[in-house]
């Protein structure tokens, strides 16, 4: 298991040692350690423990007065004492995940440059691309195991946000470290500033990143070849995860990269098998298989695609006949119904496009806006996914027009923040009379039905990604392959309360998420063990390569002898 050693404190002056986050322990350090490091007259006399200090930031936390301003008084922690910061939250993980990551995170992002306060991570702007690789190289940490980068593009739910972008990085690099066990001294939050086409952000006199509409084309691609090239030459090893591109870019930064650099998208894959998961779940609630299913996806950007690409593939390593598969899954996108009357459909969702022979039998006026009302009358489908980031797209016609046809309809609306979101999930259990499987993007509250307390559970992509990576950084896989995600489904799927208790909700508490990371990342090593990617191991020395990297939030006991 990863300590925090902080040998190097002992050639740092006082003040220093208590401004670096990595280094300081605030009121718990101990005598002896105050003396060697000259703090004595810097803290009070009191000489704290870790869970006085938790208790204490605990307080503090509660007092805030606001969502926006809980996470603030969180990221100036982690700002100041590292280690007290992960063990507050990690202590009380169900109650801190909304301020930490989504959908607080969103609101932060939103006013970034005004709320500004330190750097954390690197900033790679256009107006400097003949100088990434200095830059890189000349960054101060040397070890880097995980890496997500965004470009700021298609933030959550909210559009462009450019350089506010970087708050998501940093908040999944959190999550990472506090549900997988990744150390925070070897993980890098990136920011990709290729300018912004958000008006209010270039009119805003605050904005900090690079004030010049976004670069697209030969310029774009050429930024991020130099910046891949880059990163990889001084973190060979680096896993990286790309994070909140548009659609434009998503899915071809993907595919070029996957190949060239250890890396996944979270918003494509990520998604994707957090809904494998809860799909394969609630299929056993329903008594059917997933390939049973008929389903709708509203949204046809790189969430939505992703998700669907994501069933099929699971469905064909299942056995199932592609013909067969794709006749399950309708893209719905803003234009309507994904069909081949379309005068143009985007090439990644062609492989969903419905044939013309089809969509004729259903006597529509207009083929070319074929609604999602008119797509639930006629395909009756059990499964409703929304990804399309249009608040309340999921209206009581369409929700009472499905339960028509199905006793236990799936519904996940997906979009983040909550202010996205396709319905509310107490909307959806009056609409369908409490018969509705419900997994939302965003935390709601418990919700009171017909005297039943029932808990709203979240479809996060946190239940995936940390043990993804904490499985490919622990054996060293040279690539992040579907298997990989197809495995870690499952995985999360054998953990659903649903499967012992038909009143339970689909997903685990968070609390449970340590151990179901460990299990996901057990499972992505016997994937890279099949692939080819490392050699074969017995179950023992896979615990054991997770044990080794595992880094749990505890203060550092190697000042207790001399440099």
């Amino acid at each position: 298991m990863q300590d925090t050693p902080l040998p190097e404190a002992f050639r740092r002056h006082p003040e220093q040692i208590l401004n670096d986050p990595s280094l300081n322990k605030g009121t718990a350090f101990t005598r002896e350690e105050r003396d060697l490091l000259r703090l004595n007259g810097f803290l009070p006399y009191h000489v704290s423990t870790l869970e006085e200090q938790v208790e204490r930031r605990y307080q503090n936390f509660k007092s805030q007065s606001s969502a926006l301003a809980k996470h603030l008084f969180l990221s100036a922690l982690h700002n100041r004492n590292e280690i007290l910061f992960y063990k507050l939250i990690s202590q009380y993980i169900t109650e801190m995940l909304p301020y930490v990551y989504t959908p607080t995170v969103g609101e932060f992002s939103l006013q970034y440059s005004l709320l500004y306060t330190e750097s954390k991570g690197l900033y790679l702007s256009y107006p400097e691309k003949d100088n990434l690789e200095s830059i890189i190289q000349n960054f101060p940490k040397n070890r880097v195991d995980i890496a997500v980068v965004t470009d700021g593009g298609r933030t959550l739910g909210l559009g462009d946000l450019g350089t506010g972008g970087m708050a998501i990085s940093v908040g999944k690099l959190t999550l990472y470290s506090v549900f997988s066990g990744a150390c925070p001294s070897y993980t890098l939050p990136i920011m990709l500033d290729l300018g912004t086409n958000n008006a209010d952000l270039l009119n805003d006199p605050l904005y900090l990143g690079w004030r010049h509409p976004r670069v697209q084309g030969n310029e774009y691609a050429d930024f991020i070849d130099r910046f891949v090239r880059a990163l990889k030459k001084k973190y060979p090893s680096v896993l990286l995860q790309w994070e909140d591109f548009s659609r434009e870019h998503a899915h071809t930064l993907l595919e070029k990269y996957r190949h060239q650099i250890c890396s996944f998208n979270d918003d494509i894959q990520g998604t994707a098998s957090v809904v494998l998961a809860a799909l394969l779940a609630a299929s056993h609630k329903q008594g059917s298989s997933l390939q049973e299913q008929r389903i709708v996806v509203l949204g046809g950007g790189s969430a939505g695609i992703g998700i669907s690409k994501h069933l099929l593939g699971h469905m064909l390593a299942e056995g199932v006949m592609e013909k067969r598969a794709l006749q399950s899954l309708y893209i719905v996108d803003i234009q309507g119904l994904v069909t081949d009357y379309l005068d143009t459909v985007p090439q990644h969702q062609q492989l969903f496009s419905r044939k013309r022979s089809e969509v004729d039998k259903w006597g529509v006026k207009n083929h070319k806006e074929i609604t999602l009302l008119e797509v639930i009358r006629q395909v009756k489908p059990t499964v409703l996914i929304g990804v399309s980031a249009q608040e309340g797209a999921f209206t009581q016609d369409i929700i009472t027009n499905m339960a028509k046809y199905v006793d236990h309809p799936i519904i996940f609306p997906l979009s983040n923040p909550t202010s996205k979101s396709e319905a509310h999930p107490k909307d959806l259990l009056h609409w369908t009379q409490g018969r509705a499987i419900i997994a939302t993007g965003s935390p709601f509250e418990g919700i009171s039905y017909q005297g039943r307390d029932i808990t709203i559970p979240q479809c996060n992509n946190v239940y995936i990604y940390p043990g993804i990576g904490l499985g490919v950084v622990a054996c060293k896989a040279r690539e992040v392959s579907e298997n990989m995600f197809y495995a870690a489904a499952k995985a999360l799927a054998r953990h659903s309360p649903l499967l012992k208790d038909p009143h339970a909700p689909l997903f685990p508490p968070f609390d449970q998420l340590k151990n179901i990371s460990k299990g996901i990342a057990i499972e992505v090593i016997k994937i890279a063990e099949e692939e080819g990617m490392t050699h074969q191991l017995d179950e023992e020395k896979r615990k054991a390569l997770i044990d080794k990297i595992y880094w749990n939030p505890r203060y550092s006991s190697s000042l207790s002898s001399t440099p």
